[in-house]
């Protein structure tokens, strides 16, 4: 096991490590111990009852955050045509639709934070899987990101925003950010009451008995914080 540094090590001493904490108790302790010499992500673990081996126990939606993330979102969009210049007026960042881009992200290329296509697209999307799906950021129907012309500028300007994707991962566990420490606690709190929500109604019909198991909070570096589940 990974030796732990003085500063971690003073930080987890402020923390009761079996003890739920509420959400508000759980944001105000995880600033007061992050120590990061930079602006540390806020994040949040959930486990979820759900056995995702299972189709129809995958849990996968996005939600925006009410103050988003702190950071500047890179947009790339897939699109042509109309939809390339509806989304080039809604601010994306980068519009695939010539070779030289999609080589260039075909060889590893992948400078940007969301990816958005429109579904005539999705062939040529399709080709950059391998690049795109283990860094997770192909365009999927289930996660809002492959959408009709028409809806594109709603789109980009809720990534811009803080539209945040979140699914759970193969050992049951789904992991966001909520924001960054310089956050005041009560937007925190309202990102984290947004996620929550989200995950709750993303919840499905085959999972049984309790559903958030587990709900943790910390920061980049930073030790964990548990949270109550039946008050957040």
């Amino acid at each position: 096991m990974a030796k732990r540094g003085k500063q971690y090590l003073a930080a987890r001493e402020k923390i009761e490590r079996e003890h739920l904490y509420t959400p508000a108790e759980a944001i105000k302790l995880a600033k007061e111990t992050s120590y990061a010499k930079f602006d540390a992500t806020v994040e949040v673990h959930f486990r979820l009852g759900v056995d995702p081996r299972h189709a129809d126990q995958q849990v996968r939606d996005v939600v925006v955050l009410p103050h988003g993330l702190g950071k500047s979102m890179r947009i790339l969009v897939f699109a042509q045509g109309e939809g390339a210049r509806a989304a080039e007026e809604a601010g994306a960042d980068v519009i695939a639709n010539d070779d030289e881009t999609i080589n260039k992200i075909q060889n590893g290329w992948t400078d940007f934070d969301v990816a958005i296509a429109t579904p005539d697209m999705m062939s040529t999307v399709g080709r950059l899987g391998r690049v795109l799906g283990p860094r997770g950021l192909m365009p999927n129907p289930k996660a809002g990101t492959v959408v009709p012309e028409g809806d594109l500028g709603r789109v980009i300007e809720e990534s811009k925003a803080g539209r945040v994707e979140f699914r759970v991962d193969k050992t049951a566990n789904l992991h966001s950010a909520i924001g960054k420490v310089s956050f005041s606690e009560q937007q925190l709190l309202e990102n984290l009451a947004a996620l929550v929500e989200a995950v709750r109604k993303a919840r499905p019909a085959a999972s049984k008995g309790a559903y958030i198991q587990r709900l943790t909070l910390t920061t980049t570096m930073g030790p964990g914080i548990k949270i109550d589940p039946s008050a957040a």
